[in-house]
């Protein structure tokens, strides 16, 4: 556009040099004859010698690019050539002015704001059922909180689906949501109602059964969850821990797992199950056969899972020795 000044300029001072003494009726006839709108005469006082025709300035504008659209590609064009048909014709058939004064905007996303605000209400509506379930006096959903949960849930409270929730929930101890666990577990889950809630622990629950990594890092977490971290407890109690075992294997239930239980609940030296022996019980159902002739005890296995697999031995032993001496007789 700064081309086409310094021509206007130029263009005008010749003008006036070369008709200094134009009458104005002449410029009047002028005007009226090549039909140039007179708001663009008020609007630029200069354009007289813009009245005569000129092929050249037709083109003027139409190399610059500084022109953010086509009406005022348009509007220019009338001061850059006398002949208005052709400026008419450029405006009405599109085709023919430049592509390149045009700008194709993409569409327009949604805006931050209108996403911040989405994720505000539901975490809003997170924030009520939480305040639906928790303590008078501690900002957590407690054994009293938790119960009317489930019932709402139509779960009992020993159910697996709510030991899966507080898998997803990421609690750090039984018998006991936090603020921070309930709002954050329910938005990883993408839920913030009752009914979806339990939509989702449906869909889960499935899913455990198909994916066996998943199911392992539920197994990890509860015994996680059935410590007593405010007393900074390590190992799991052995009735806690029969009871988890019964809970975490609801679906699919390892042959051995009744044995393994049966065994501790008769031995009262076992007192506590540490980290390590949980974890390798997982391997232990997977590994060994129904009748434990699969068990290596060179390998290194807890040395629970010794002891277990003797008195399971010892057992089946004095079954085969019962039944030798029932046949003598």
């Amino acid at each position: 556009m700064g081309h086409c000044l310094s021509c206007f300029r130029n263009q005008t001072s010749a003008d006036v040099v070369s008709s200094p003494n134009r009458k104005k009726d002449e410029m009047t006839d002028v005007v009226t004859t090549n039909q140039v709108p007179t708001v663009m005469i008020s609007n630029y006082p200069q354009a007289e010698p813009l009245l005569h025709n000129n092929d050249n300035n037709i083109n003027c504008y139409t190399n610059s690019n500084n022109l953010p659209n086509a009406n005022t590609i348009n509007s220019m064009s009338v001061h850059c050539s006398g002949d208005t048909n052709a400026i008419q014709k450029m405006h009405v058939n599109n085709e023919k002015i430049p592509k390149s004064f045009y700008q194709i905007l993409p569409s327009i996303p949604r805006s931050m704001s209108s996403l911040t605000s989405e994720s505000r209400a539901s975490e809003s509506r997170i924030n009520q059922l939480f305040d639906q379930y928790r303590d008078n006096v501690e900002e957590a959903i407690l054994a009293e909180g938790i119960e009317n949960l489930c019932n709402d849930l139509h779960l009992n409270p020993d159910d697996f689906k709510v030991l899966v929730l507080a898998w997803k929930l990421d609690a750090s101890q039984m018998c006991r949501f936090t603020k921070e666990e309930f709002v954050q577990g329910l938005k990883n889950m993408k839920t913030d109602s009752i009914k979806g809630i339990q939509q989702k622990l449906n869909d889960i629950t499935v899913e455990l059964t198909r994916d066996s990594e998943q199911f392992k890092d539920l197994y990890r977490f509860t015994f996680k969850f059935g410590l007593d971290v405010s007393s900074g407890q390590r190992i799991l109690p052995s009735d806690i821990a029969i009871v988890l075992w019964r809970l975490v294997f609801t679906n699919d239930e390892p042959a051995i797992l009744e044995r393994w239980l049966s065994y501790l609940e008769s031995n009262p030296h076992v007192r506590g199950i540490p980290k390590d022996t949980w974890f390798m019980f997982l391997n232990f159902c997977e590994f060994i056969g129904d009748d434990l002739s699969s068990y290596d005890d060179t390998e290194a296995w807890p040395s629970l899972f010794d002891d277990f697999v003797e008195y399971e031995n010892d057992q089946m032993n004095q079954n085969v020795s019962k039944n030798e001496i029932k046949i003598q007789d």
